[in-house]
């Protein structure tokens, strides 16, 4: 299928509530793909889910003394909720408990069993159950998990294997060609390297004695590996039910996006999966950053987690999603806070796009003003601010936008229309003003979909009228 967008979110596991990591990735996948949707008019398709198996998700439903399927519907739910607070558009929400994504996944498994890219053996290393992945002595600092500040455990165990080595010279073209590309091009040289140096190492596969998960259905005394489970939702999400049903019409997806702590794994593990499946890899890695609070990490312990429901409550939807978009540059790390959104709410929000639009539509209404303008006026504002999205330049399509509102501002505190008398001259300042704020609005439909249909609808009239406030200063 020519110019189709798939693109997906991690799907994110249930030993948590939904936090601003999961919401800046969310999010992001909604604009990228509402844009596609919306503005470019291609058939899209938008996966987001939840992770639900594993050892960490059956300790932790122990520790809440409740059963293991009623907690994981509980906290897939509250994933539900959030997306649905925040206008995400996802056309599927996958869970990895859904029987047919399981059965598909035991097909999976079978097909690569079978082809003997799965093996029985035994695994020994160090193991960090935070991660729920094996580490090499190289990926810890002072002998600890980077990620999860632990001391891995020495684990051995019966387990099958995966032949990923079999599939390492495949992919290192692929990657050094981008043939599977890797964002940003800092990301891409990292997995080179890595590649290169360290080699990929046949993985681990299977649990043995861990119940709560997936079956192999060749030995049902072992489980699937939490990562083989999960990966496959994002052929799963789209209705493939296993190595004998046809490629999914959608799959490869253009973009995945994803924090760097699991950039490893999916440009290893899944792409040889899908190699091992024959089934093409991904088109596309999208790597983005971590959040810090004020400078430091967030932990509840500290007190300075943002939840995504807090957002809302506060800023409201359109100006949640404003915000975090605009936070950082897409792809590296960013650094927020209350006092940081509480100044870019109101220098961007309120005293930037709301004050221009009412400053424009009082002196309109006030003297019965009509002005001629039409919707998709300014081809070259569409083809820069296309630019940074098809490059995934987010938050630079933001900038782009703003600047075209702050030159208009300028414009309008320089002319003073409301010191003329003449009408006419009032109205030739004012219809460029206003053709350039219903181009902004046209753009921003991806960013802030209420808020710009709010705006379009207010600047489509023949007599266009001063509305309610958008976005109130704090």
């Amino acid at each position: 299928m020519k110019n189709k967008f798939y693109i997906t979110t991690p799907i994110y596991y249930v030993n948590a509530q939904p936090h601003i990591g999961h919401t800046y990735t969310t999010i992001a996948a909604d604009v990228l793909a509402r844009y596609h949707r919306d503005i470019l008019g291609e058939p899209t398709f938008f996966l987001t889910g939840t992770d639900e198996h594993g050892a960490k998700i059956a300790e932790k439903a122990k520790e809440e003394k409740k059963e293991l399927q009623v907690f994981v519907d509980e906290v897939a739910e509250e994933f539900v909720k959030a997306w649905r607070a925040l206008n995400i558009s996802n056309d599927n929400f996958i869970r990895t408990t859904d029987e047919k994504h399981m059965a598909a996944v035991q097909k999976a498994l079978r097909y690569m069993y079978d082809k003997g890219d799965i093996y029985k053996g035994s695994y020994k290393g160090l193991y960090c159950r935070g991660c729920e992945q094996f580490k090499n002595e190289k990926d810890l600092i002072d002998g600890k998990c980077p990620d999860h500040k632990t001391e891995p455990e020495q684990m051995s165990e019966e387990t099958y294997l995966f032949k990923m080595s079999k599939y390492q010279d495949k992919l290192l073209a692929k990657v050094k060609s981008d043939e599977l590309k890797i964002r940003p091009e800092g990301k891409k040289n990292e997995m080179v390297s890595f590649i290169e140096k360290e080699g990929l190492q046949d993985v681990s596969f299977s649990r043995k004695n861990l119940a709560w998960g997936v079956p192999l259905p060749w030995d049902a005394s072992h489980t699937s590996y939490v990562w083989a489970d999960a990966f496959l939702n994002y052929l799963t999400g789209l209705g493939w039910k296993g190595p004998k049903d046809k490629c999914p019409k959608m799959w490869p997806a253009e973009t995945q996006l994803m924090s760097k702590d699991i950039l490893r794994v999916h440009a290893t593990i899944w792409q040889a999966m899908l190699l091992s499946l024959d089934l093409p890899t991904s088109k596309e890695l999208f790597i983005h950053g971590f959040f810090l609070a004020d400078g430091q990490k967030m932990s509840k312990s500290l007190g300075n987690v943002i939840a995504p429901q807090d957002l809302v409550k506060k800023y409201g939807i359109d100006a949640s999603r404003y915000l975090l978009m605009s936070a950082t540059v897409f792809g590296s790390d960013g650094d927020i806070g209350w006092q940081k959104f509480d100044e870019k709410y109101n220098a961007d929000l309120a005293n930037g796009l709301g004050n221009l639009i009412a400053r424009v539509s009082n002196i309109l209404e006030k003297d019965s003003i009509k002005v001629n303008i039409k919707s998709g006026n300014d081809q070259a504002l569409k083809k820069e601010f296309g630019k940074a999205m098809q490059n995934l330049r987010i938050d630079e399509a933001l900038k782009i936008l703003w600047g075209k509102l702050r030159q208009n501002d300028e414009k309008l505190s320089s002319a003073k229309p409301w010191e003329i008398k003449e009408i006419d001259a009032k109205k030739k300042i004012l219809e460029p003003i206003a053709q350039d704020i219903l181009n902004v609005a046209e753009l921003l439909q991806p960013f802030m979909p209420e808020t710009a249909e709010k705006i379009i609808k207010q600047f489509s009239a023949k007599q266009i009228k001063k509305g309610e406030s958008l976005f109130p200063r704090i």
